[in-house]
């Protein structure tokens, strides 16, 4: 993120309005019961939003946010540039930089910027074009606007690559337990079949009913929110009663997976939390695993697979909101490879965790390196 107070260098600091023109009467809002599909992007305030028939612009140009926008966490972008012919509508401004403006340049200015000294609304923030004409914009000669730009065009390239290779890795888990056990609806016929729940004892969590108190101690428990694809979101956990005898019945143990019941049926992760005392809701099925038959992780990247190739639907209860309900989920069919054979797969698992923990720390530099990059260029210090 950077601010007015990151531009205290040398260069001279223009108003937005004094360096771009506004475009902003030309764009259109098209419904989305309106839109014929088509070849041009239609572009709202955090990029492409849809495809449609037909176009209004066809240049180089900046689009910055008007509402909508990621105003309060700006690392993630309130301004980015678009090509060609296409649609913007009128959630964005729409930005053509003057003579002796590079775009590129503007744009690395904008895209991160703290805009919230110049942000309107008290129920949806939103930068008007009359203060986003006063945003201040330091102005260096054209050819270091140039090479200002194409020095962050290529910290950002790398920081791109590496985020990429992030995504990768975190489906090669999947990959490989594709090529191992092979396509998930076959297995089972190269392979032992149990119900699910004659290989884990399976039970739903409390129920969330903050009216009925047993007079138990307030204490942490896990919700579908906090439960994501073989890992759990631990920075917002709740606290509710529990009495005395739901404490072991509720409890999460070491190896415990935690299946979300709805929202998204099917998704888990393995608990690996050896220090934190925790209870889950009815939102989620525990599964305690016996070992004799299957290890944990196995069984998550199963459920995964389930899920992606939608073996999971015919259990999949919906009235109005899809449930996995207990009784179904016992009866889901587990296709087991021998112990061995799991255990080798986790192992192919840890390896892939060691270096996803590595990329991660990469990205981290490179974040830093970009920003430092972004503070010393509107400085004039690169």
């Amino acid at each position: 993120m950077i601010s007015r107070s990151s531009f205290q260098g040398v260069f001279p600091i223009k108003k937005l309005g004094e360096v771009a023109e506004f475009l902003d009467h030309k764009r259109r809002p098209i419904t989305a019961k309106d839109r014929i599909k088509g070849p041009y992007p239609y572009y709202g305030a955090n990029g492409q939003q849809d495809s449609v028939s037909d176009y209004i612009f066809d240049e180089p140009l900046i689009i910055v946010a008007e509402d909508g926008g990621h105003f309060e966490n700006p690392d993630r972008g309130i301004a980015y540039r678009i090509d060609g012919k296409c649609w913007v509508n009128n959630h964005a401004h729409v930005l053509r930089p003057n003579a002796g403006v590079d775009l590129a340049y503007l744009c690395r200015v904008l895209e991160n910027y703290d805009v919230s000294p110049y942000i309107s609304g008290t129920t949806r923030a939103k930068l008007t074009k009359g203060q986003a004409e006063n945003i201040e914009i330091p102005l260096p000669p054209l050819a270091e606007q140039k090479r200002i730009a194409s020095i962050l065009d290529q910290a950002d390239d790398l920081r791109r690559k590496r985020q990429r290779s992030l995504d990768h890795l975190s489906t090669l888990g999947q990959a490989i337990f594709h090529e191992m056990f092979g396509d998930i609806r076959t297995a089972a016929q190269r392979y032992p079949t149990m119900p699910f729940g004659q290989i884990a004892d399976v039970r739903l969590g409390k129920m969330l009913d903050q009216g009925k108190r047993k007079g138990g101690a307030m204490l942490p428990y896990l919700r579908n929110a906090n439960v994501r694809w073989f890992e759990f979101e631990l920075t917002d956990i709740l606290e509710m009663e529990f009495s005395d005898s739901e404490l072991e019945r509720f409890g999460i143990h070491y190896g415990d997976l935690l299946i979300c019941e709805g929202g998204e049926p099917g998704r888990c992760a393995v608990w690996r939390e050896n220090h934190k005392t925790i209870y889950y809701q009815k939102a989620l099925h525990r599964a305690r695993v016996n070992a004799d038959y299957a290890l944990p992780d196995f069984i998550a990247h199963w459920f995964s697979n389930a899920a992606q190739s939608g073996m999971l639907e015919d259990s999949v209860t919906s009235a109005t909101i899809a449930h996995l309900t207990c009784e179904k989920i016992k009866r889901l069919q587990i296709f087991l490879p021998p112990l061995e054979m799991q255990k080798i797969f986790i192992s192919h698992l840890a390896e892939i965790a060691g270096t996803f923990q590595s990329e991660q720390r990469g990205i981290g530099g490179m974040e830093a390196l970009f920003q430092s990059l972004q503070h010393r260029a509107f400085r004039g210090e690169l």
